[in-house]
């Protein structure tokens, strides 16, 4: 006979995720500080590109083995997502407080892979913890927490780049004080809000028959590999679709994330990397309006999962998607630093349901004993977009758009456009939550 699954409270679902708060501020500053630092250690912009190929990579190899892996665990203690969910913060948090002390691009990008490593290692199997956790019912709420808290932690993050400066000030080697301050910020968060969710959630234990069939298939070297293998065979027809979506969403954040401080400096103060003191004074202006629309993304998560339910969570996602390109298209003209926090807003709403909306349109087609496995390549769906875009954008960025970043955001606006266009392609079956 089958566990039930038991309906939890608000605040019990709320708790569940906390740790994944720690996880998006780690997030968080590969997007907002991780590029700012290769600035300050002289990267040239086409550079850029190739030096952030650590991140998608890193989740291509790591996320999908780890969900077969987190799919044919189970100890009595320790249960089935937990043990990842730990050392994967473990492995973060010691490459977040080491990250500032990287003397040269190539030190920075290695410990970057590191960073990585941890956190898709840590985050991976808590899309799965949803699916395991919650009912049908409430997996809306459950995936839009994890929303909310990827707005929450990713929003001090970006705040950080901004309030930070004002505290810390100065340079230690090549980078600035709050850069040191920021990231040992990260390396407490990381371990303590995974713990925090470990120690107030407990994971439902696997039914008889389940515990028969992992003893049967017993976890080996290459069973992780064989599982994603027929998972990917077998995969159903919403996730191919979802992929071309995801396709021009994921290439057109990096070139938004690459860009966003440099596309500022250039278009308000008139200035490059090349000018430490205007262009640090960018990069807080872009952690500022950053966090601006991470408290959007987390005003309206809940909202989302609310309308989702309502309607569809196909519409949703493509409404969403087009607030972000419209967001981006605007970004590079403005020239009153003001008025980016209107521009942000659409961003911060796409935000909102690229974390949690999608994964509404493929759980009810997917088996449960395979959550973690199909989550893991759902995260390759995710990177290897980026992957392309590392490899490719330097070239692009080089040769096509002059290096200039304003028009590599406005490249990003109209890949997100496309994106927003081929949600519409997917043909979802009738869930009722």
């Amino acid at each position: 006979m089958a566990f039930s699954k038991p309906k939890l409270s608000f605040w019990q679902i709320i708790n569940m995720n906390v740790g994944f708060f720690g996880i998006q501020y780690s997030f968080g500053l590969q997007q907002s500080a991780v590029n700012p630092i290769y600035d300050f250690l002289h990267a040239s912009p086409d550079q850029i590109p190739i030096l952030n190929l650590a991140g998608p990579l890193t989740g291509l190899l790591i996320q999908p083995i780890i969900g077969a892996m987190s799919d044919k665990t189970w100890h009595p203690r320790w249960g089935r997502r937990k043990p990842y969910f730990f050392i994967g913060a473990i492995i973060c948090s010691i490459a977040l407080f080491l990250f500032p002390f990287s003397s040269s691009l190539w030190m920075a990008a290695g410990l970057l892979w590191i960073l990585d490593v941890g956190n898709n290692t840590a985050m991976e199997p808590y899309r799965a913890f949803i699916a395991d956790t919650l009912n049908e019912d409430q997996q809306p709420i459950g995936f839009q927490a994890q929303s909310f808290f990827t707005g929450f932690g990713q929003f001090l993050s970006y705040i950080s780049l901004f309030l930070f400066p004002i505290v810390f000030i100065g340079y230690t080697g090549q980078l600035p004080n709050w850069i040191y301050a920021s990231f040992f910020l990260g390396a407490v968060l990381s371990v303590t809000s995974i713990w925090w969710s470990m120690k107030k959630t407990k994971e439902i234990p696997p039914t008889a028959a389940e515990i028969e069939k992992m003893k049967s298939e017993p976890l080996n070297v290459f069973s992780p590999f064989v599982d994603i293998y027929h998972a990917v065979l077998e995969m159903p027809k919403v996730m191919w679709q979802l992929f071309l979506v995801y396709l021009f969403q994921w290439y057109a954040l990096m070139c938004f994330w690459q860009n966003n401080s440099k596309s500022i400096a250039l278009s308000v103060w008139n200035t490059t990397p090349v000018d430490k003191t205007g262009y640090e004074k960018a990069v807080e202006w872009m952690g500022l309006i950053g966090a601006f629309g991470f408290i959007v993304t987390f005003s309206v998560a809940f909202y989302l999962a609310k309308l989702a339910k309502k309607h569809s969570p196909k519409m949703v996602h493509f409404i969403c998607l087009l607030f972000g390109a419209i967001s981006f298209l605007f970004f590079p003209v403005i020239q009153n630093q003001y008025l980016f926090f209107a521009v942000i807003i659409g961003y911060g709403i796409a935000w909102a349901s690229m974390m949690g909306i999608p994964y509404l349109m493929v759980v009810s087609n997917i088996p449960k004993e395979r959550y973690g496995v199909y989550m893991g390549i759902i995260n390759m769906m995710i990177v290897i977009p980026m992957i392309i875009q590392n490899v490719s954008f330097g070239f692009v960025l080089k040769n096509f758009l002059n290096n200039d970043p304003r028009l590599a955001i406005t490249f990003a606006g109209v890949l997100l456009l496309l994106g927003s266009l081929s949600t519409l392609l997917i043909k979802v079956k009738k869930t009722t939550f």
